[in-house]
């Protein structure tokens, strides 16, 4: 037995399923997950001693690559000055400004510790302002583990959604209403008939928690006009996208303004932050100003701040998007030649520093897209990969990451860990 499966056998007396997201329980994909010890650069290595290409990056905050000396600089010269306060900082008000500069849809931003705790306050931000208590997700997205969040769609084409956990009261799924991703006259037709009652719209703009998926201009412009048109929020999770796929956000990309933007990941530079932002009037409402509630003792942490914006200084240089997206096109380059000359069914797409690769002939556009996958040859190919040096997420369901260390060198690397991965598939 390797010291992976040792960890991970002793890490299921006390923890429940040996892990602390469930993601990394390898579950999907079968097999002992790999117990991290260092990162540096495109880089990982196991605490056997293994390294791997990473394109996992801390679920998207290592676009920098691992332990960038400047983040790690401004990590320990913020924690020698204390660890947390519990009281204002004027770092906060500069991550403010700077994230208010960077997303001009964001008037005003409040700092939380997690994404999921983003996406929590922005929906009841949005049901406090508009006094409504329907809200809109997409089959397939996914905005944290609020209960609200945990629903998946209905029998039918407007009916509410039913939970997906256990623990979430039939009650609070019947206020969420799931429509599938990418459909435009879904949208429409909801909003004809119960337009007045929805107090907003979740989406990630570009899907990442499905694999990627990339929206449609007109789903989203459909989305920005019905909104308007109705009085109803607009809010794009942008917790992955938000300075992955470009300087702007998706918003950046595709050109559409939402009422409010939830970011975290990037935002903290590998430390855990979140945050919510957007029109002043909507922020208004929030305690102290407002009737809406929402406070944390952690939230805008002075080293998760400190981090936080070096990493967003650091993104401001010149060429780095371009860079980033170059590197991420000629890695999906690679993979799509490595599979063809294999003869495999298979495809990769990409936006910005994020990437999609698909055991199918065609790039998926919802999550019923995706299920039709070949996810058995997805894990045969996740575990090739393991083994010949190449750190996938270990799910079909699940987008990947490039860094701007991923060097030209690192995705040759890639390519021939491709090779060997696809050569094995030839048995199954």
């Amino acid at each position: 037995m390797g010291l992976n499966e040792e960890l991970f056998e002793r890490a299921q007396k006390t923890i429940p399923g040996g892990v602390n997201s469930p993601v990394r329980a390898f579950r999907s994909v079968g097999g002992t997950p790999r117990f991290f010890k260092r990162a540096s650069g495109p880089y990982v290595w196991d605490v056997e001693g293994k390294k791997y290409v990473d394109y996992i990056g801390s679920w998207g905050p290592a676009v920098l690559g691992h332990a960038h000396p400047d983040v790690i600089r401004a990590v320990q010269e913020a924690a020698v000055d204390g660890l947390s306060f519990g009281a204002p900082t004027e770092a906060e008000i500069v991550m403010a400004e700077t994230l208010c500069d960077m997303l001009p849809s964001m008037e005003q931003v409040r700092l939380v510790s997690s994404g999921t705790e983003a996406t929590m306050s922005a929906i009841r931000l949005a049901r406090g302002f508009t006094g409504r208590s329907t809200i809109l997700k997409f089959e397939g997205c996914y905005h944290g583990h609020a209960d609200s969040l945990l629903v998946k769609a209905g029998s039918g084409l407007l009916t509410f959604g039913n939970p997906t956990s256990a623990g979430v009261p039939e009650d609070f799924a019947k206020h969420t209403r799931v429509l599938d991703y990418n459909n435009v006259q879904q949208v429409l037709d909801l909003f004809k008939a119960d337009g007045n009652n929805i107090a907003c719209v979740i989406v990630e703009p570009v899907a990442g928690n499905m694999n990627l998926i990339k929206p449609s201009h007109e789903f989203l412009q459909t989305l920005r006009d019905v909104c308007t048109q109705y009085g109803t929020v607009l809010i794009f999770d942008e917790v992955m996208t938000g300075f992955r796929v470009g300087p702007r956000g998706v918003q950046g990309v595709y050109g559409i303004t939402p009422d409010i933007t939830t970011l975290g990941k990037i935002i903290g530079g590998g430390m855990p932050v979140g945050a919510f932002g957007g029109r002043k009037d909507i922020m208004a409402c929030i305690a102290p100003l407002g009737p809406v509630y929402q406070a944390g003792t952690l939230s805008g942490n002075p080293v998760a701040v400190a981090a936080g914006l070096t990493t967003l200084r650091l993104l401001k240089q010149e060429g780095f998007y371009t860079k980033l997206e170059i590197q991420t096109q000629k890695l999906v380059a690679a993979l799509n030649e490595s599979a063809q000359a294999h003869g495999e069914v298979f495809c990769a797409d990409s936006i910005g520093g994020m990437f999609g690769l698909y055991f199918s002939s065609t790039v998926p556009q919802s999550f019923e897209d995706v299920n039709k996958s070949d996810r058995t040859r997805f894990n045969a190919y996740f575990h090739g990969m393991l083994q010949a040096g190449v750190y996938l997420a270990p799910s079909a369901f699940e987008a990947g990451f490039v860094s701007v260390t991923h060097s030209d060198e690192v995705i040759a690397e890639t390519r021939r860990a491709s090779d060997l991965a696809f050569a094995g598939l030839r048995a199954i």
